[in-house]
């Protein structure tokens, strides 16, 4: 009988491609810098001033957060840090909170940065880190070119908290403070796990970044995993961020049933009114789900939600408030080919998030004109 040799199926791309090979820890000979210190600047997180936390909710709030809010809250979805250097070498030093745990999301996206060079308006990406999805450290170079002044742009984590980061730059280099923002108020955005990322392939593909390179204001992403359920609570500490420019409500998503929905979003509303009496609020309606092509119950639900949510807007909308909007998330991932957008039928690919950012642009400008022109 012939002898019989078995082979192993397990195929090692980091080792078969040179292309995939990762950055040797320890060994880039750099100078590192805390992005916490001038000139560099970071970006959506609210509280950082007072905390100094990469925390998107404060460490001691006002009123209690629900344990799962406040434990995402310390997903850095939404955070960046903005600066110019001459350095001809750039490379990030980071320590995770922990590792990349989703079975249909990269470990980019939960856990990594990504980079973009040019100033507001004109922010192109450049590259993605590189590093060990198994370890909650990690160096990577981001870019080797020849010395030029260069606007950064870095994109924190999505799913993952972040403990520390740092800069590395090239000995005997300089940073310089980027460019100023359009004005100091910020574009606050409250919802679900769409809005936190879910499942953008990099930081950068996240709606609200999309739209963050394209409307020079401040972004913060509060976005909560299965969580942004429009407690008043987080209305509260949420109404407590200063200067908002606009304040978008996308948590239909996460409402438990039509009932929460109705009991909800008035309130918060109300508090957000409460609290800044001329900022354009936005309550934006889920985008359609893969399924409801195929389960009418499903189909039916969102049509309810979404009427509850249009009631809501038009009974502020009746008492004076004019500047209250509604806009149909039906067609955020487009009309026809909307299944084609997503990992799982409901969260979407990095093309359900351009088309999304596509789509909500002209409709955030037009509420932000006064602070753009």
């Amino acid at each position: 009988m012939a002898e019989q040799t078995t082979q192993s199926n397990r195929v090692d791309a980091q080792k078969l491609d040179p292309n995939m090979k990762l950055d040797q820890p320890g060994r880039l000979g750099l100078e590192w810098l805390s992005p916490k210190e001038a000139p560099f600047r970071l970006s959506g997180f609210a509280w950082f001033g007072q905390d100094g936390l990469y925390r998107r909710l404060p460490a001691k709030p006002s009123h209690p957060l629900p344990p799962a809010v406040d434990a995402l809250a310390n997903s850095t979805a939404g955070g960046q840090i903005m600066f110019r250097t001459d350095s001809p070498k750039l490379a990030i030093r980071v320590e995770l909170g922990g590792k990349a745990s989703m079975y249909h999301m990269p470990a980019t996206g939960q856990c990594g940065f990504d980079l973009y060079l040019g100033e507001a308006g004109d922010q192109q990406y450049c590259g993605t880190i590189r590093y060990d999805h198994t370890l909650e450290t990690y160096e990577s170079v981001l870019y080797e070119y020849e010395a030029a002044d260069r606007h950064i742009t870095l994109n924190f984590p999505l799913y993952q908290g972040v403990k520390n980061v740092w800069i590395g730059i090239e000995p005997g280099y300089e940073v310089q403070p980027p460019l100023p923002y359009k004005s100091g108020k910020k574009v606050v955005v409250y919802g679900t796990s769409i809005t936190q990322g879910g499942c953008a392939t990099r930081p950068g593909m996240a709606y609200t970044n999309i739209l963050s390179r394209r409307i020079p204001l401040e972004f913060i992403n509060l976005g909560f995993s299965g969580n942004g359920r429009g407690e008043s609570e987080v209305a509260h500490v949420v109404s407590e961020i200063a200067d908002p420019a606009l304040i978008v409500l996308d948590y239909e998503a996460n409402a438990v049933d039509v009932e929460m929905m109705e009991r909800t979003l008035p309130e918060f509303i109300r508090i957000c009114r409460e609290a800044h009496p001329d900022t354009p609020i936005l309550v934006v309606s889920k985008i359609q789900y893969a399924r409801e092509r195929f389960d009418p119950q499903l189909l039916q639900r969102r049509l309810d939600m979404k009427r509850v949510e249009m009631e809501a807007v038009e009974a502020c909308r009746s008492k004076g408030d004019t500047n209250i909007h509604f806009f149909d998330g039906t067609v955020l991932l487009g009309t026809d080919s909307y299944n084609e957008c997503t990992v799982d039928g409901v969260h979407p690919t990095d093309l359900g998030f351009l088309r999304m950012a596509d789509t909500l642009e002209p409709v955030f400008k037009a509420l932000l004109k006064n602070e753009l022109e």
